[in-house]
This record gives structure tokens, C-alpha cells and sequence, in this order.
């Protein structure tokens, strides 16, 4: 008994090709807004994180000596990789999406039939794509002052993607709610910058009397510098499962929030 072929099956393969091409163009797009103007975006953070090394690593680390049983350049290394993937992937998407906003264009991306959630992926990806340069750069700047071990590729490459998607669709909301340019600077100077550093970028959470590691432990950057640190050293001062599972948590929460921002129109239409 012969049946007609169905008719769901082109028009669900048209859907992913129509998506993809979307989402191709989004993502390309950004990634050369940024790429274009690499002296911009991809020079300054290989300059700060050297200056980092040098005062942090060989200046002040040969007189604090050892930490977590590594040497103190060794041990911050990971750490100054994930606070400038964490910065710069929430500036990329903020600053792009906001000037989308502020120029009147991301509305004609919403009242196109390309999917919510395609708009906000092509955006993060720009956001993840800038992100892994950078992490590469200061990677590739940290072999001039210390050898770096890496001891789960596997860790280190899913906490980096996930911390890196997490700030870029944070970035997004930020922009979202801006009303100028100075709104999209106010959360990184007063929320990340203090979190990022009491964060256990510079130091083991050990060090700390046990009160204020259960107060650190309220920061979530913490996990993120912890759990990325283990990919390379080994140790953490968090249970990397732990880290893993809020990185994923965090990231629905933070996405469901931006799709529902932009299916709603809420602080872009006016």
C-alpha cells in the first residue's frame, strides 16, 4: 500500500535552511563589527593582561611565592584569561545591540520573520567569537611569562563557552534596558568589575577566614574562575560539577529573560 510523502518534511528542512542563513548573517556580521576595528577590540585587553603579568606575576608573585601549590604567575593565569573573556564578551553585545537600538534598526529584525531566538544566538555568537580571541590572545601573551598546564581540555573549552555565552546574553539585556551609551557602562564598572576581583582571580578562597569563603561563594564568578582553573591546574576551591550546573542554570534563566525582552518589545518599542 503506497502513502503520499508528507508534506511537513520540505517545509521543516526550508525552516532550518531560512534559520540558518539568518543566523549565519547575524553572527558574521558582528564578528567583522569587531573584527574591523581590532585595534579596538582585540589590542587593548593583550596589553592590560601583560601589564597584569608582569605586576601581578613576576613583580609581586616571587615575593607571595607558592599558591595551591603552584607558583602565584601559574595560578593567576586562568584566572586573567576568564575575567577578559567575561569582559569582553559582555561589552561586544552590549555596545553592538544598544547601537542596533539607538540607530532604529534592530526593529527591523524583529518585525522580520526570523525567529526571537535566532536574533539573540547571531547576537551571543558575536559575543562568544570575540570572547575565544581574546582568551586565545592572553593564552598565547601568558606563554611569554610562565608555562601554562592544561589539565582537562574538555573543562577548560565547555566553562569558557558557557561563562562567555552567560555574559553576552547579559550583555544584551543590559543593552535592552539602556536608554544612553553611559547606561551600558554602568553594570561592568559596578557589578562585574568588584565581582571579577573578589572573585578569586588573584587569590585561593582558602586564604580567607571561613566566613568570608561562604560569603564569596554567593559570588558567581567564583565558580566560573574556579572551574576553569581546574581545567588547567587541577585544583578549585568550588566542586567543578557545581560550577558546570549553575554556568547551565544561569544561562536558561538569562536566555528565557532576553526572549521574553524582544518577543515583547519591552525597552525597544517605543
Amino acid at each position: 500500500m503506497s502513502s503520499e510523502p508528507s508534506s511537513t518534511a520540505p517545509a521543516k528542512v526550508n525552516w532550518l535552511q531560512q534559520n540558518s542563513v539568518a543566523l549565519t548573517t547575524i553572527w558574521i556580521k558582528e564578528c567583522t563589527r569587531f573584527l574591523r576595528i581590532w585595534v579596538q577590540t582585540l589590542v587593548p585587553p593583550a596589553i592590560t593582561m601583560s601589564l597584569y603579568f608582569v605586576i601581578f606575576g613576576s613583580l609581586i608573585g616571587e615575593r607571595i611565592g607558592q599558591m595551591g601549590g603552584f607558583s602565584y604567575m601559574e595560578f593567576i593565569v586562568p584566572g586573567l584569561i576568564m575575567m577578559s573573556v567575561i569582559t569582553n564578551s559582555y561589552a561586544n553585545v552590549s555596545s553592538s545591540f544598544f547601537s542596533a537600538k539607538f540607530q532604529r534598526n534592530i526593529e527591523e529584525l524583529l518585525v522580520s520573520p526570523v525567529p526571537t531566538s535566532v536574533i539573540i544566538m547571531g547576537y551571543v555568537g558575536g559575543g562568544v567569537a570575540r570572547a575565544v580571541l581574546i582568551g586565545i590572545i592572553v593564552t598565547l601573551v601568558s606563554l611569554l611569562f610562565v608555562d601554562v598546564q592544561i589539565y582537562n581540555l574538555g573543562v577548560i573549552a565547555i566553562t569558557l563557552l558557557l561563562t562567555a555565552t552567560l555574559f553576552a546574553t547579559a550583555g544584551l539585556i543590559n543593552a535592552v534596558f539602556a536608554k544612553t551609551f553611559d547606561d551600558i557602562s554602568v553594570v561592568p564598572t559596578f557589578v562585574l568589575t568588584p565581582l571579577t576581583y573578589l572573585g578569586g582571580v588573584f587569590y585561593s578562597l582558602t586564604l580567607l577566614p571561613e566566613f568570608w569563603q561562604w560569603v564569596s561563594k554567593a559570588n558567581p564568578i567564583v565558580y566560573m574562575v574556579n572551574g576553569f582553573r581546574f581545567g588547567f591546574l587541577g585544583v578549585s576551591d568550588v566542586n567543578v560539577g557545581v560550577s558546570l550546573a549553575l554556568l547551565v542554570g544561569f544561562n536558561g534563566l538569562l536566555f528565557s529573560v532576553a526572549y521574553y525582552l524582544l518577543k515583547t518589545g519591552k525597552g525597544i518599542r517605543s
